[in-house]
Protein backbone atom coordinates (compact mmCIF):
# COMPACT_ATOMS: atom_id res chain seq x y z
CA UNK A 1 0.00 0.00 0.00
CA UNK A 2 1.37 3.48 -1.24
CA UNK A 3 0.60 6.61 1.12
CA UNK A 4 -1.86 8.49 -0.79
CA UNK A 5 -1.78 12.64 0.27
CA UNK A 6 -3.63 15.39 -1.06
CA UNK A 7 -3.23 19.36 -0.16
CA UNK A 8 -5.06 22.40 -0.74
CA UNK A 9 -4.19 25.83 0.44
CA UNK A 10 -6.28 29.52 -0.09
CA UNK A 11 -4.88 33.26 1.48
CA UNK A 12 -8.00 34.10 3.21
CA UNK A 13 -8.75 37.96 3.80
CA UNK A 14 -8.79 37.63 7.78
CA UNK A 15 -6.40 37.50 9.98
CA UNK A 16 -4.64 33.54 11.13
CA UNK A 17 -6.64 33.67 14.61
CA UNK A 18 -10.40 34.41 13.21
CA UNK A 19 -9.35 31.66 10.25
CA UNK A 20 -8.25 29.29 12.99
CA UNK A 21 -11.27 29.64 15.64
CA UNK A 22 -13.37 29.40 12.89
CA UNK A 23 -11.93 26.35 11.79
CA UNK A 24 -11.77 24.96 15.05
CA UNK A 25 -15.44 25.72 16.02
CA UNK A 26 -17.03 22.37 15.12
CA UNK A 27 -20.48 23.20 16.68
CA UNK A 28 -21.62 25.91 14.11
CA UNK A 29 -18.75 27.21 11.63
CA UNK A 30 -17.85 23.68 10.62
CA UNK A 31 -21.06 22.23 9.92
CA UNK A 32 -21.95 25.53 7.90
CA UNK A 33 -18.49 25.65 5.79
CA UNK A 34 -18.51 21.50 4.34
CA UNK A 35 -19.86 21.24 1.00
CA UNK A 36 -22.46 19.05 -0.53
CA UNK A 37 -19.61 15.86 -0.89
CA UNK A 38 -19.88 16.14 3.26
CA UNK A 39 -23.36 14.18 5.14
CA UNK A 40 -24.81 12.82 8.69
CA UNK A 41 -22.70 15.81 10.09
CA UNK A 42 -22.49 14.98 14.09
CA UNK A 43 -20.03 16.82 16.89
CA UNK A 44 -20.29 13.60 19.01
CA UNK A 45 -17.97 15.20 21.74
CA UNK A 46 -16.55 18.76 22.52
CA UNK A 47 -16.87 21.10 19.38
CA UNK A 48 -14.16 23.56 19.58
CA UNK A 49 -11.08 21.90 18.89
CA UNK A 50 -8.63 19.62 20.88
CA UNK A 51 -10.75 16.82 22.34
CA UNK A 52 -13.55 17.21 19.98
CA UNK A 53 -14.90 14.16 17.89
CA UNK A 54 -17.10 14.65 15.33
CA UNK A 55 -18.62 12.46 12.56
CA UNK A 56 -19.22 12.88 8.91
CA UNK A 57 -20.04 10.77 5.35
CA UNK A 58 -17.37 11.94 2.74
CA UNK A 59 -18.70 11.23 -0.21
CA UNK A 60 -15.61 11.74 -2.98
CA UNK A 61 -17.20 10.25 -6.36
CA UNK A 62 -20.38 8.61 -7.05
CA UNK A 63 -19.57 5.11 -5.69
CA UNK A 64 -16.87 6.10 -3.07
CA UNK A 65 -18.24 7.34 0.64
CA UNK A 66 -16.35 7.64 3.74
CA UNK A 67 -17.39 7.10 6.86
CA UNK A 68 -15.39 9.11 9.03
CA UNK A 69 -15.45 9.59 13.09
CA UNK A 70 -12.76 11.80 13.62
CA UNK A 71 -10.75 13.06 16.53
CA UNK A 72 -9.60 16.41 16.57
CA UNK A 73 -5.99 17.59 18.36
CA UNK A 74 -4.04 20.56 18.51
CA UNK A 75 -0.65 19.98 18.75
CA UNK A 76 0.76 23.28 18.05
CA UNK A 77 -0.33 26.68 17.22
CA UNK A 78 -2.57 27.50 14.49
CA UNK A 79 -2.84 23.30 13.79
CA UNK A 80 -5.81 21.15 13.70
CA UNK A 81 -5.78 17.44 13.53
CA UNK A 82 -8.47 15.28 12.36
CA UNK A 83 -7.52 11.42 12.92
CA UNK A 84 -10.42 9.01 11.55
CA UNK A 85 -10.72 5.85 13.82
CA UNK A 86 -12.54 4.04 11.10
CA UNK A 87 -9.41 4.56 8.43
CA UNK A 88 -5.74 5.54 8.23
CA UNK A 89 -7.15 9.22 7.33
CA UNK A 90 -5.44 11.94 8.75
CA UNK A 91 -6.33 15.41 7.97
CA UNK A 92 -3.68 18.34 9.44
CA UNK A 93 -5.08 22.35 8.99
CA UNK A 94 -2.74 24.62 9.65
CA UNK A 95 -3.35 28.17 9.10
CA UNK A 96 -0.25 30.85 9.11
CA UNK A 97 -0.43 34.78 8.71
CA UNK A 98 0.02 35.63 5.53
CA UNK A 99 1.09 39.89 5.91
CA UNK A 100 -0.77 42.36 7.12
CA UNK A 101 -5.49 41.18 7.92
CA UNK A 102 -4.07 37.89 5.86
CA UNK A 103 -3.86 34.57 6.36
CA UNK A 104 -2.78 31.04 4.78
CA UNK A 105 -4.88 28.18 5.22
CA UNK A 106 -3.26 24.70 4.56
CA UNK A 107 -5.40 21.34 4.59
CA UNK A 108 -3.59 18.33 3.86
CA UNK A 109 -4.74 14.96 4.28
CA UNK A 110 -2.82 11.17 3.94
CA UNK A 111 -4.07 7.77 4.25
CA UNK A 112 -2.50 4.60 3.63
CA UNK A 113 -3.78 3.64 -0.36
CA UNK A 114 -4.64 0.39 -1.82
CA UNK A 115 -2.29 -1.84 -3.76
CA UNK A 116 -2.00 -2.79 -7.45
CA UNK A 117 -3.89 -1.30 -10.13
CA UNK A 118 -6.57 0.22 -7.83
CA UNK A 119 -4.19 1.64 -5.95
CA UNK A 120 -1.73 3.39 -8.64
CA UNK A 121 -5.70 4.46 -10.03
CA UNK A 122 -5.96 5.97 -6.19
CA UNK A 123 -2.88 7.52 -5.90
CA UNK A 124 -3.61 9.58 -9.22
CA UNK A 125 -6.81 10.60 -9.03
CA UNK A 126 -8.14 10.38 -5.51
CA UNK A 127 -5.95 13.38 -4.66
CA UNK A 128 -7.27 15.60 -7.40
CA UNK A 129 -10.96 14.91 -6.30
CA UNK A 130 -9.92 15.86 -2.79
CA UNK A 131 -7.99 18.58 -3.78
CA UNK A 132 -11.27 19.81 -5.60
CA UNK A 133 -13.40 19.18 -2.61
CA UNK A 134 -11.60 21.45 -0.23
CA UNK A 135 -10.86 23.93 -2.15
CA UNK A 136 -14.52 24.55 -2.08
CA UNK A 137 -14.71 24.36 1.15
CA UNK A 138 -11.27 26.78 2.21
CA UNK A 139 -13.76 29.11 -0.22
CA UNK A 140 -16.85 28.69 2.06
CA UNK A 141 -14.49 28.79 5.06
CA UNK A 142 -13.54 32.37 3.06
CA UNK A 143 -16.73 33.76 2.77
CA UNK A 144 -17.33 33.00 6.32
CA UNK A 145 -14.94 34.73 7.99
CA UNK A 146 -14.00 37.35 5.63
CA UNK A 147 -18.09 38.83 5.74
Amino acid sequence: MAQVEATTERIIAADAETVFDALADYKEVRGKVLTGHFSEYEVREGGDGEGTLVHWKLQATSKRVRDCLLEVTEPTDGQLIEKDRNSSMVTTWTVTPAGEGKSRAVVSTVWNGAGGIGGFFEKTFAPKGLGRIYDELLQNLAAEVEK
